[in-house]
């Protein structure tokens, strides 16, 4: 599995220096000894721009073998000016990792913690009343369909065109367009199904009436 995560700025890592010598050094050290021509100048594209400086180098790290991509992320081109800095750790092939890289992924980031406020909020991805993993992995399923077609319907002006007189600009107002529908639906089937329904609720043994 690949994957890009944070390192705390005390973690030691061994880096080869110029001569071929390994030398173990902590993070933050090593941020502070590099020179201010190391670090690459990122503009990350979000509503409000923002200028990083960002440094990538390949090390070991002991108890994970092999080499690993690091990446020192800086809101200021010196150390000593930057106010806000970030070590980063990456199994992905060398080839890829660049300063923009890690810039644009780890920057997508929030809308993963989005998905899960919104899917644990509103669509249950953590109330489940099941125990063996096909149950579960079919109770996340169902949620990731879920969020996704009403996401889809959002940004596509689907259930604004079929489901609302007003613009859906936010995941609540999308679920609750859906919902209304969807409660329109049943209750338009249920007028004409009356006998079906009641005769599901008396398999269970309940009296619907």
């Amino acid at each position: 599995m690949k994957y890009l995560g944070g390192l705390a700025k005390n973690r030691k890592v061994n880096v080869v220096q110029k001569d071929n010598n390994q030398q173990t050094i902590k993070l933050d050290e090593l941020a502070q000894s590099l020179p201010q021509e190391a670090f690459v100048e990122i503009q990350l594209k979000l509503d409000k721009p923002k200028t990083l400086w960002v440094v990538t180098k390949e090390v070991e790290i002991s108890c994970l073998s092999g080499k690993r991509n690091i990446a020192i992320v800086m809101n200021a081109a010196t150390f000593s000016q930057a106010t806000d800095i970030d070590y980063f750790i990456t199994n992905v092939d060398s080839s890829i990792v660049t300063p923009q890289w890690i810039v644009d992924t780890y920057s997508s980031r929030n809308w993963v913690e989005v998905f899960y406020r919104e899917a644990k909020g509103w669509l249950g991805l953590k109330e489940y009343q099941v125990r063996d993993k096909r149950s579960l992995l079919r109770h996340f399923i169902l949620v990731f369909c879920a969020y996704t077609f009403i996401l889809w319907h959002r940004m596509t002006g689907g259930l604004r065109r079929r489901w609302a007189s007003k613009p859906l600009n936010t995941f609540t107002e999308a679920l609750e367009a859906f919902r209304t529908a969807m409660s329109f639906r049943f209750f338009d089937w249920l007028t004409t199904n009356r006998d079906v329904f009641a005769s599901y609720k008396a398999s269970l043994g309940y009296i619907w009436a």
